[in-house]
């Protein structure tokens, strides 16, 4: 049976705000994604299965555990898999230094969770069906080492034919100068997409904006310019009147389309969201 190039494995519990973009992220990657529920009680399960992944429940949260049960499932095996806890500790932002990890060849690559408690034991000593890990990329020979790993087998005790490294997973530095940069990118590709796009916001929202501003502020001068009643006074009253309520207009019609607008996107992503994940 042919393997599948990549399967991306993400793992978590109560994360209904979360599983969405883990899994959209993940598919853009691979079309062969699958979620290990560990128990949760809110609509992360429901939400995996509406996208259209796999999903599979264990009780514990280990590596050997997590093959254990991917081995035991009617998946198709893969050439490579890489394991992910979606947890509060991880941001979407290091999913790219993950998927690069798991295209270096390793057989077994975890990322252990590192323990103050514990810091006299080396990540290779610690006991695999004990310890905590964030990310792991593992080959299809090193799925088969693990799942018949024993409980208190270490890096040591895997096969020395398999390349294997086991280290504490550390986060991202922060970096406020690239985060400054990406958002303003985000606006200038926003701000043009919404040309392109003609944005209701846009073609409606800014004009009557303006409009509306301009009206409200030639009103103060026409009560205090024009004393008496005339053909002029009258013309510019009203043009001024008309210019407000054009505005007022132009703002209510672009918000009425821009809430419309959600909505359908709403009602297509309900209809075609399950279909597109199969």
């Amino acid at each position: 049976m042919a393997k599948v190039p990549l399967r991306i494995v993400g793992i978590g519990r109560d994360i209904e705000l979360r599983v969405v973009s883990f899994l959209t992220r993940a598919r853009q990657a691979t079309e062969h994604v699958a979620f290990i529920d560990l128990g949760s009680e809110d609509e992360t399960a429901i939400l995996v299965e509406e996208v259209g992944c796999s999903l599979l429940t264990s009780e514990a949260s280990d590596i050997v555990s997590v093959t254990r049960c991917l081995k035991a499932s009617d998946l198709e095996p893969a050439e490579n898999y890489l394991f992910i806890h979606v947890n509060k500790e991880w941001s979407l932002r290091e999913f790219p230094l993950h998927l690069n990890r798991s295209r270096e060849n390793w057989d077994v690559y975890i990322g252990l969770v590192s323990n103050n408690d514990e810091e006299e034991n080396r990540p290779t000593q610690s006991h695999l069906s004990a310890s905590e890990f964030q990310h792991a990329s593992v080959s299809f020979a090193g799925l088969e080492e693990l799942a018949s790993a024993e409980s208190e087998s270490t890096a040591h005790d895997l096969s020395d034919q398999l390349r294997v490294r086991v280290i504490e997973s550390t986060t991202l530095p922060s970096l406020p100068q690239r985060e400054s940069l990406a958002t303003a990118s985000r606006f200038a590709q926003l701000f043009i997409w919404m040309i392109e796009s003609r944005h209701p916001l846009f073609l409606f929202g800014i004009p009557g904006i303006v409009l509306f501003v301009l009206g409200y502020r030639l009103s103060g001068g026409v009560v205090n310019t024009f004393t008496e009643l005339s053909t002029e006074s009258i013309g510019v009253t009203l043009l001024t009147i008309a210019m407000t309520l054009f505005g007022l207009f132009a703002m209510m019609i672009a918000v009425i389309l821009y809430i419309m607008g959600k909505q359908v996107e709403q009602v297509q992503a309900q209809y075609d969201g399950p279909r597109g994940g199969r």
